[in-house]
């Protein structure tokens, strides 16, 4: 078994225009402090990564992960979440995603559509440059105006987004494949692949690539009402990154799943942050434990309600006292009574 690393902290909700927030340096020095060991760095802030630079210069990824190093820290993965959800965008969501892309391929989208497989391809060759196994991103959505079938979904309409979503993601997965890097999409409700039938339809498109894997986030599944531990029972060879987030799911006479269009704060489903929601994060440790999961335990800080520099002070022991020092031994070698061949076959009556 494997001991999980960690803590690390996903930097994206709290990279800003004020120190120490402003700069990776600056940014790492503040994680440390807190005591994380690790950073899940987002690619599209200039201040922190260049991307297309890391992808294609040694010097610059060795210098990059230096800055990093010089706080005691690892990158534990590359995040393109926002440019994964530009690689396959329905049409109704066009103008409001547009704010994810350069001014350049706004209201192009096609343009922007290769915008985002590009820089999908260079943070494959960044996070090999980088020595990175894992990246994190989102699959995109082209059928997710569709997922409440009503009026009735015209026949093949599901399988035809798949399909598409497939043609698109298979050759980018070959990158990374050539890369040596697994692509974790994280399941996520306005995302195609929102669940785990969702996925293995995906999967099952593009034959099953070794390289679609899994970022596994159980306060998406609070949302849902789905059986996040029994996920892990199913989808764990394929999980190779762990967002660690709280969520609650508090239904009313009122509202429940689809929250009644409130805001956050308001909904019967909400995000909360480590240790103020429902998840159960004993078992998810002692379940990823078990089945040897290989990556990082990263907080995702999300929350309606506790400042966000309150909840990644907390995160940070809240992560740590979840980790599972494997034991190097069974709990009853005191016991043990030896191996004797010939006496286990007079137990038999061999």
């Amino acid at each position: 078994m494997k001991t999980i690393k960690g803590p690390g902290i996903f930097l994206a909700q709290f990279i800003g225009d004020q120190a120490p927030f402003n700069s990776l340096a600056s940014i790492c020095e503040w994680a440390a402090g807190l005591g994380y060991k690790g950073v899940q760095l987002p690619t599209l802030d200039s201040r922190f990564i260049d991307l297309k630079l890391a992808a294609e210069s040694q010097t610059y990824a060795d210098e990059l992960r230096g800055t990093v190093q010089a706080a005691g820290l690892e990158i534990t993965e590359l995040s393109t979440h926002l440019q994964g959800q530009l690689v396959a965008v329905n049409p109704v969501y066009d103008q409001l995603f547009d704010g994810f892309a350069p001014e350049a391929v706004r209201g192009n989208p096609a343009a922007r559509q290769q915008w985002a497989v590009q820089q999908l391809e260079y943070a494959a060759q960044a996070s090999q440059r980088l020595g990175l196994t894992a990246h994190a991103t989102f699959s995109g959505a082209l059928l997710w105006p569709y997922v409440y079938p009503w009026p009735q979904r015209p026949a093949g309409l599901v399988e035809t987004g798949f399909d598409e979503l497939a043609r698109r993601w298979r050759p980018i997965l070959d990158v990374f494949d050539e890369c040596g890097v697994d692509v974790c999409y994280e399941i996520h409700p306005g995302e195609d692949l929102h669940d785990g039938v969702s996925y293995e339809q995906f999967l099952a498109k593009v034959n099953h690539h070794p390289r679609a894997c899994l970022l596994y986030d159980p306060s998406h599944f609070v949302l849902q009402c789905l059986d996040y531990l029994a996920y892990i029972d199913i989808y764990h060879e394929r999980i190779r990154a762990f967002h660690v987030k709280d969520a609650e799911f508090n239904p009313t006479g009122r509202q429940g799943v689809y929250g009644g269009y409130q805001n956050w704060v308001d909904r019967a489903g909400r995000f909360r942050s480590l240790g103020d929601g429902q998840v159960d994060f004993k078992a998810i440790f002692s379940k990823l434990t078990q089945y040897d999961y290989p990556g990082w335990a990263v907080l995702e800080w999300e929350c309606a309600l506790k400042h966000p520099e309150d909840g990644a002070r907390e995160g940070a022991d809240f992560i740590q006292n979840q980790i599972i020092r494997v034991t190097d031994k069974a709990f009853d070698d005191f016991a043990s009574s030896g191996i004797d061949a010939a006496r286990n076959n007079t137990l038999l009556g061999l």
